[in-house]
């Protein structure tokens, strides 16, 4: 006597689910490479014979508690303050300042000294401590 059985076993893989899976995982990979380089676009400069070279000028003025401000090491008065910093950056076009400032100092003494950059047309950059 043959005994038969009705229904034979076929292995299945189910794949309803792998396109939305596949899906997400391009729009992820996506996401995550534009947040790397933003905005990098990679281009092949040419070539000249002759090079202009900006000219940059960057300072530090430091500013200690006592009110005594130094241009690069050097102390200055504040009353004579802006006109040498006007013969610092005379035919200068980026002029660049690293603002150094002790903390105790009063908020107005940081905001006389950024009316200063402004009127003259410096860029202020302020150097903080880890």
């Amino acid at each position: 006597m043959k005994i038969r059985r009705k229904a034979r076993f076929a292995p299945e893989v189910f794949t309803h689910s792998l396109n939305d899976i596949m899906f997400f995982l391009l729009l992820f990979f996506l996401i995550i490479s534009t947040m790397s380089n933003p905005n990098v676009i990679k281009l092949m400069l040419p070539k000249a014979s002759a090079s202009q070279q900006m000219y940059k000028k960057q300072i530090t003025l430091s500013i200690d508690e006592n009110k005594v401000y130094y241009i690069d090491k050097e102390p200055i008065p504040g009353d004579m303050l802006e006109a040498r910093l006007i013969d610092i950056f005379a035919g200068i076009e980026e002029r660049t300042i690293v603002l150094r400032v002790d903390k105790n100092l009063a908020v107005q003494d940081l905001v006389d000294v950024l009316e200063l950059g402004a009127k003259n047309d410096i860029k202020m950059v302020m150097a903080t401590a880890k």
